[in-house]
């Protein structure tokens, strides 16, 4: 029998953290719970995570310091809790490398959702497909490694993805030449669709750009289309062959 997947909340409202503890372990995961950066980082060392959600405000270290701290050394999934309405937090959360974010208030149901999408995508095989080995993917002077989620430049440099960077990029490799609209991007990346000033999408392609140097005044991977979205123009090739 498989051990349930373990969820770290990270949130200084006590009533909050009773309430998804209560909730996601009715639902099957098994979760911990804390009210601030230092206990969560002392669970992080001594316990083995699969997601974390984490609060943008808490006593001490913020979530946003905390997001960003945990992302340079792990690619645990993360989904910020952010507050209601606040644009710039979400926009922060998704640079300093969260996967997924949620404003409260919030339906626990959603959560479960969103949860229950970024587990999913942050395996490394696809959850409906079969299992094989995961090949290379090259384009202009890149090559994605699959398994350990990390570009290779032409010159070796080795270059992190965060989940959400990863998920974003592969899309783009699997839709060459194809204007892809924000709603498509996000439905394929995160499993939702958009909210009407949702501009996560744009955040991530932004970052995304800035890890394969591609100058963002005149991007010559990902390009924008006006009005429509984004295409990814370079040819892609998966061991040495076009896909």
């Amino acid at each position: 029998m498989e051990k349930p997947q373990h969820i770290l909340v990270v949130d200084d409202d006590q009533e909050i953290r009773q309430l998804l503890q209560a909730y996601l372990e009715q639902n099957g995961y098994r979760v911990t719970t804390v009210g601030e950066g230092k206990t969560m980082n002392r669970v992080l060392e001594d316990q083995r995570i699969d997601l974390v959600v984490l609060d943008l405000m808490l006593p001490g270290t913020d979530g946003l310091e905390l997001c960003r701290n945990l992302r340079v050394k792990s690619r645990i999934p993360i989904i910020m809790l952010t507050a209601p309405g606040d644009e710039m937090d979400r926009i922060l959360g998704l640079e300093m490398g969260a996967d997924d974010y949620l404003p409260k208030p919030f339906n626990p149901r959603e959560l479960l959702a969103r949860i229950k999408v970024v587990l999913r995508r942050s395996t490394s095989l696809p959850y409906d497909q079969p299992e094989s080995t995961p090949q290379a993917i090259c384009f202009a002077d890149w090559t994605l490694d699959p398994i350990a989620r990390h570009l290779v430049s032409s010159s070796g440099i080795v270059v992190p993805l965060s989940g959400a960077e990863y998920r974003l990029l592969k899309v783009f490799l699997e839709h060459p030449n194809r204007v892809l609209n924000r709603d498509q991007l996000l439905d394929l990346t995160q499993g939702r669709e958009a909210d009407p000033f949702d501009r996560s999408i744009d955040v991530l392609v932004s970052r995304l750009r800035r890890r394969l140097e591609d100058d963002p005044k005149e991007p010559g991977i990902i390009k924008t289309v006006r009005g429509e979205g984004y295409v990814f123009t370079v040819q892609v090739k998966s061991n040495g062959a076009p896909i």
